[in-house]
Order: C-alpha cells, then sequence, then structure tokens
C-alpha cells in the first residue's frame, strides 16, 4: 500500500446527537433562568429555544393526545394562562435523561421517588407541574416541528 491509498482526512466516526422539547411551563416561568442553567450543568446543549404565550388552540393542538380526559380543560387554560419558554435540548440520549431530570408527572410522587427532580422542587399539583418533556424520540420529532416550525428536526440532519 502506498501513500495515495491513505485517505488525507480520515472519516470521523458517527455521533449520535438526540433532541428532545423541554417546556418550563407557567408556573416556573420565574425559575426559568434557574433551571436552564441546571439542564446546561447537565451537558445539554440548548439548540434552540423561544419565549410565547400558546393560545388556547395551540395548546389544544400541542395536548391533543389527552383531549377527552377529565384534566384536559383545566390543562389547556393553565398551558395558555402567560408564557412558556421552549427549548430544544441535545445531546446522546436526550429524551430519557431529560425525562429522568424532570421526574415523575406528579410533584407529590416526584418527591418521593425523585426527590432531587425539577418537578419534585418547582411542581405543586399533576396540572402545574413546572416542566414538560417528550415521551419519546417520535414525539419529540413532533413537538419540536409543532414549536419550531420549520425547523429541522435530528431525523433531517
Amino acid at each position: 500500500m502506498d501513500d495515495t491509498d491513505v485517505p488525507l482526512f480520515p472519516e470521523a466516526p458517527a455521533v449520535t446527537v438526540e433532541q428532545t422539547l423541554a417546556i418550563i411551563k407557567p408556573d416556573a416561568i420565574h425559575f426559568a433562568d434557574e433551571i436552564v442553567e441546571e439542564i446546561k450543568s447537565r451537558g445539554f446543549t440548548i439548540t434552540q429555544k423561544r419565549r410565547l404565550r400558546l393560545s388556547p388552540e395551540q395548546a389544544t393542538d400541542f395536548y391533543a393526545e389527552h383531549y377527552g380526559k377529565m384534566f384536559f380543560p383545566s390543562l389547556i387554560a393553565f398551558m395558555h394562562s402567560d408564557d412558556i419558554l421552549v427549548l430544544v435540548l441535545a445531546k446522546p440520549g436526550a429524551v430519557q435523561e431529560w425525562r429522568e431530570m424532570i421526574g415523575p408527572t406528579h410533584p407529590n410522587k416526584a418527591r418521593q421517588l425523585s426527590p432531587e427532580s425539577l418537578r419534585a422542587r418547582y411542581g405543586t399539583d399533576q396540572t402545574r407541574n413546572a416542566v414538560h418533556g417528550s415521551d419519546s424520540y417520535f414525539g419529540a420529532e413532533r413537538e419540536i416541528r409543532f414549536m419550531f416550525p420549520g425547523s429541522k428536526s435530528s431525523g433531517d440532519m
């Protein structure tokens, strides 16, 4: 083998960086700076960020999977009651790691099972539970496209 057979710049191994959607809900928006700092300290990269207030229609569309459940009307009213901070978080295993960081949906359960989680520290009830996290890779893809229309998802790159 001579020098002409060796690539000048060998191909780097592929690195998979998963993305997930994080929402800091109206009840925790005044803790947004603290929560963002904690997210960064856990090695997440924030690739997109926006603060907005959802319309009732947007909240209904975003949480459509819960339509018909008893808590749905109060969830929609809450989610458009004030500003939210929406973040796209990236790192290997982002969906699972963010889910672990936020803890169980109900803050009381979070306080028992995961007392350091964000919901244990900032949440008050099942609706006002401080943060949202995508439940799966495909859920994250859908939610990122919903909150950041026209953006490329990790599956498109």
